[in-house]
């Protein structure tokens, strides 16, 4: 759970921890979603992505290199949580959203 730094709001995060493990192993991409949270400790941009299923795209910072993480709001019993559904690195021009609208 994390404070986003744009709102002061407590984020809570569910994944899948098989596919965080292939991600993880994966030469392009090398973070799974444990280490993918930490986008949101840092300023970073947001959209959505899709509308059916809604889908959000965030950009920002892991480990000193700029990801990309695509994820879901959902809800449960203890309120809203961000449901992480894949990553990769940014693409160009992901980078170049990223620095045009900084949050």
């Amino acid at each position: 759970m994390y404070d986003d730094p744009r709102n002061g709001k407590n984020i809570r995060f569910k994944f899948d921890t098989s596919k965080s493990e292939l991600l993880r192993r994966n030469p392009k991409r090398r973070i799974g979603f444990e280490e993918a949270q930490e986008i949101w400790q840092h300023p970073y941009y947001e959209d959505c992505r899709s509308d059916n299923p809604e889908q959000f795209r965030a950009i920002g910072w892991v480990q000193g290199k700029l990801y990309t993480v695509i994820f879901e709001v959902r809800e449960d019993d203890n309120g809203e949580y961000y449901h992480l559904v894949t990553l990769w690195k940014a693409t160009s021009q992901e980078e170049i959203l990223y620095e045009q609208y900084p949050i």
